[in-house]
């Protein structure tokens, strides 16, 4: 099993989430983050005004998925996430030991498969 985390533009989740969806992952969990890599934030104007944006923000995504379907996964991500320009983000996975579904107390793949 593997966890994925990965950090995305807001405006590109309702696009990754219909193609997770269609992939048969069956739940992610969205956070919303600020942060900041290579952009190092921006400046704005705001009635006149600039000033700095240090941090940009994104949305964390947390999907856990059997290994089977992982470079699945990742390639559609990828793929769903992008915009081709700078700040689309990152992906990140790692493996996970043990999952427990807290109502049936299943394990493994079947706490995290339908």
């Amino acid at each position: 099993m593997k966890w994925i985390i990965a950090i995305i533009k807001p405006h590109k989740l309702d696009d990754v989430r219909s193609a997770l969806a269609q992939s048969g992952v069956q739940g992610i969990t969205v956070t919303e983050v600020k942060g900041f890599g290579r952009q190092k934030g921006h400046v704005e104007t705001y009635r006149g005004a600039e000033y700095e944006v240090d941090y940009v923000s994104k949305l964390k995504l947390e999907i856990a998925v059997g290994s089977e379907q992982l470079d699945d996964v990742l390639a559609i991500l990828e793929q769903s996430a992008s915009t081709g320009t700078i700040g689309d983000g990152k992906i990140f996975t790692i493996g996970l030991g043990e999952s427990i579904r807290i109502r049936t107390g299943e394990g493994g793949l079947s706490a995290i498969q339908g």
